[in-house]
């Protein structure tokens, strides 16, 4: 079992290595001070489950929370489902001839650009 990609092995080498850092003295107040911030992070996370179920009411049990897991998000699963699910494309209709000529004005950098004096 991991938790955070912490094996059994590496919590006990944090352990002994915190052991012989802290020394026999600290070390029982430095693992009440863990406790109560491992009791207290339980009590925060909790609450808000709590009060989160209050404001959203009986929708919150129904919530699929492993599919909200980012570890589940995989970019090529869900660009391939949006495709398989993409109704027909329209059709796109050419442009129209006077649409094409106007584009061409607007790309001609021969003529001087517009000047609008009002706008200044």
């Amino acid at each position: 079992m991991s938790f955070l990609g912490l094996t059994f092995d590496k919590l006990l080498l944090i352990g002994l290595l915190a052991a012989l850092l802290l020394g026999p003295e600290r070390l029982p107040i430095y693992a009440k001070k863990l406790g109560e911030l491992v009791r207290s992070l339980r009590r925060m996370t909790d609450g808000a489950k709590s009060r989160m179920r209050d404001e959203m009411g009986p929708e919150f049990d129904d919530i699929d929370w492993q599919q909200l897991d980012p570890r589940q998000y995989d970019p090529r699963r869900i660009i391939r489902d949006a495709w398989a699910e993409q109704p027909d494309r329209p059709t796109v209709k050419p442009a129209a001839p006077q649409a094409a000529r106007m584009r061409a004005q607007a790309l001609d950098t021969t003529r001087p650009a517009p000047f609008d004096s009002e706008a200044t």
